[in-house]
């Protein structure tokens, strides 16, 4: 999962509560789990792999060892939470319209990961039911029709003095403690083992602390191990597990290992213990290996082909698809198509999830915005919501797939936004992570470390109320009916260049609940703001505008100068006038990614996969009339280190105008501007950015505008 960071301060650790159906808590203690960092990617990694038989003979005595737990520090659960934001254009009572999802399985995995609901619980949050009453939200969620309950597994999420990293504070402890309120409510379980004492993703897989300094088949011996002993603790104890993820989206690596043959032995003694404790137990329990970047087909294909060379066993595989994230979805369709007809193995989206406000809850920021981050036809509505829970399980039942699981549904603020609420999550474990991950993972939690990211793409409102896209899961075998009405109509933006007559549309598109029914309608804009517009100079302007309802919208105006840049934003097919000029290898390309754009959906790409780059970025540009000059551009990526260099400039006759900048994290854009550039009739100037990046840095490049002062 993708998780934006933002940091905050911090101080102690947690406990647990725990919910007896509807208007009944009982309290008992319990851990506290967090976080993890990066590793190079699979195919040109330099690990090195062991195999003497007396490593793997002394890997046993280490094994032991390998599951030994830090020393927990507690802190009683807090009654309740103290203030939440308000949310007073949140109407629960307005019900939600479903259509029917023809042909879906009687047994379609209708998931939610709930991993954070006990430590939410510790920090005070609690969840009603449709009736307001104080309820198990886990009873709550399988009334909705969720019927699978997924839950992520660190080994160690706490440091040497007992205090937990944060992120839910998710050891084996606590996935007992809520697999066994999923077990009692009649849904399944998924175990999402992270073999690691934090978040594990694309971009980090840290070994566990106790791992540390083992060969791979020392390793290899130490996560059967502890997988077999964590299973049969849920087994033991009445938990109803389906299916265990052997890793979490594992696309560079798992443990601290990126080389593709010790990732594949780690996963084999994964697989064995799954079916060892499934044996033991006499159950059928599913083994899942994990992937994301799906928008990338040839690289999942590869590593699946990977899987079967390497003699890997495993049932499903699953995938991590965000439709904000991970493009649209006929190519998701394309990637589950293309696993179980050249593979023959089933598959599930094992993560998705959508936003249903622009809020943010608790002040640390969301990884989403729910503005100009969300796919078009989808507002970030409740109703918008529900359309792309509903649309996301259509898409995959019509692939083939196997069910979908939403990311986090649960995880709510733990006070308001105007709060702060640092001590909250640095206690309790409920924000993304604690300042104790800190030295575990030193360049993502050390920096970052804050609060929820998530709390508008919950299924429940700041206050714990279940939102009515939550009943979803069941609508979506018979379909749902409601009043039909306007459920957002889209602010406009248009820009103009100076000279242009600005001209507002006549109409508007406005989406409906029942989307079929979208159209456009008359608007009726603030005539009075709009006759101040000036399209001699350069400037910005905001005109509402209201349709017939009464639904409001703002239509944004930008009066550009002339830009002398041609195909500014790569938006147009042909980019022969930009050159890319690299020394070695080319890490460039032109990328279709809106997430990844700073305009429209393309730009100008780079990753260092394989070591330091060198590149320039340039176009050359004539006829330009005489006079001074600014030269801008939008610039967004990450993990550069300090001896990276990133220079925007402008070479003219010989002189060379320029701007250092650096990017710091994704979507955080970058704007270099460049003024007082000097030119002369006749001159000719060459435009761009000049880049000296460290391996495994990435980013974009977009929107250059060279204009006329």
């Amino acid at each position: 999962m993708k998780i934006k960071k933002l940091k905050y301060i911090g101080v102690i650790m947690a406990a647990v509560v725990t919910m007896a159906g509807c208007g009944n808590t009982t309290s008992t203690e319990a851990p506290v789990v967090n976080e993890s960092t990066d590793t190079d990617n699979i195919d040109n990694a330099n690990a090195n792999e062991t195999t003497d038989s007396e490593t793997v003979d002394n890997a046993k005595e280490n094994s032991d060892e390998s599951t030994e737990k830090s020393e927990r520090a507690y802190a009683a659960p807090k009654e309740k939470v103290d203030s939440v934001t308000p949310q007073d254009d949140l109407d629960l009572t307005q019900d939600v319209f479903v259509k029917k999802i023809d042909g879906i399985s009687d047994d379609f995995i209708c998931g939610m990961d709930a991993s954070s609901v006990q430590v939410l619980e510790n920090s005070g949050v609690r969840y009603y039911d449709f009736e307001g009453k104080e309820c198990d939200v886990f009873k709550t969620l399988s009334e909705a029709g969720v019927n699978y309950i997924r839950l992520r597994v660190w080994n160690d999420p706490y440091n040497e003095e007992g205090y937990g990293y944060g992120g839910g504070n998710n050891d084996i402890e606590t996935a007992l403690a809520l697999g066994k309120r999923a077990t009692e409510y009649g849904m399944k379980v998924c175990i999402d083992f992270h073999y690691s004492d934090f978040w594990a993703d694309p971009k980090r897989q840290l070994v566990p602390k106790a791992w540390e300094g083992m060969s791979v088949n020392e390793k290899s011996v130490a996560l059967h191990d502890y997988t077999l002993e964590c299973l049969n603790m849920l087994l033991e104890n009445g938990v109803d597990v389906g299916m265990v993820q052997i890793g979490n989206e594992i696309n560079y690596g798992m443990s601290g290992e990126s080389l593709q043959a010790n990732v594949t032995k780690l996963l084999s003694e994964g697989s064995k213990a799954v079916r060892e404790a499934a044996s033991s137990f006499d159950k059928d329990i599913k083994i899942v290996v994990h992937y994301t970047n799906i928008e990338d087909n040839e690289q999942v294909k590869n590593r699946v082909t990977n899987l079967g060379l390497a003699g890997v066993d495993y049932d499903y595989i699953g995938l991590s698809y965000y439709p904000f994230w991970d493009g649209d979805f006929e190519n998701m369709q394309s990637v589950v198509k293309m696993i179980r007809d050249e593979f023959g193995k089933e598959v599930f989206l094992a993560e998705t999830s959508y936003c249903y406000t622009a809020v943010d809850g608790d002040g640390s920021g969301n990884s989403v915005s729910g503005t100009d981050d969300i796919v078009d036809g989808y507002p970030a509505t409740v109703q918008g919501q529900a359309n792309m829970l509903r649309d996301t399980m259509a898409a995959a039942s019509d692939a083939g797939a196997l069910g979908i699981f939403y990311w986090e549904g649960v995880w709510l603020p733990v006070g308001a936004a105007t709060d702060d609420n640092s001590s909250i999550w640095e206690t309790y474990g409920s924000g993304w992570a604690s300042s104790y991950a800190g030295k575990y993972d030193p360049d993502d939690a050390g920096l970052y470390y804050g609060g929820c990211s998530w709390e508008n793409q919950a299924l429940f409102s700041f206050d714990g109320h279940p939102l009515p896209s939550l009943n979803t899961f069941k609508y979506v075998k018979t379909g749902h009916d409601a009043e039909l009405r306007i459920d957002a109509v889209p602010d406009v933006y248009l820009s103009f260049t100076t000279g242009e007559e600005v001209k507002l549309p006549e109409t508007v598109s406005v989406i409906y609940n029942d989307t079929s029914k979208n159209k456009d309608v008359a608007v009726n804009w603030d005539i009075e703001a709009a006759s101040k517009i000036d399209n001699s100079v350069a400037g910005k302007y905001e005109i509402c505008g209201t349709v017939d309802d009464g639904s409001a919208l703002t239509c944004y105006i930008e009066v550009n100068l002339p830009n002398a840049v041609l195909n500014p934003s790569f938006e147009e097919d042909d980019t022969s006038m930009w050159e890319v000029r690299a020394e070695g290898s080319d890490i460039t390309d032109y990328q279709d990614k809106a997430d990844d754009a700073h305009t429209g959906t393309k730009a100008l790409h780079f990753w260092a996969g394989d070591g330091k780059s060198e590149f320039k970025l340039f176009q050359k540009i004539d006829g330009l009339s005489a006079g001074t000059y600014s030269l801008q551009c939008f610039a967004q990526g990450g993990d550069m280190t300090d001896d990276s260099e990133l220079i925007l400039y402008a070479l003219v006759n010989g002189k060379t105008y320029s701007e250092s900048f650096m990017v710091t994290n994704w979507a955080e854009w970058k704007n270099p501007v460049i003024d007082d550039i000097e030119i002369a009739d006749g001159d000719s100037v060459e435009i761009g950015v000049h880049y000296k990046v460290n391996k495994g840095s990435w980013g974009t490049v977009d929107d250059f505008v060279l204009e006329k002062k």
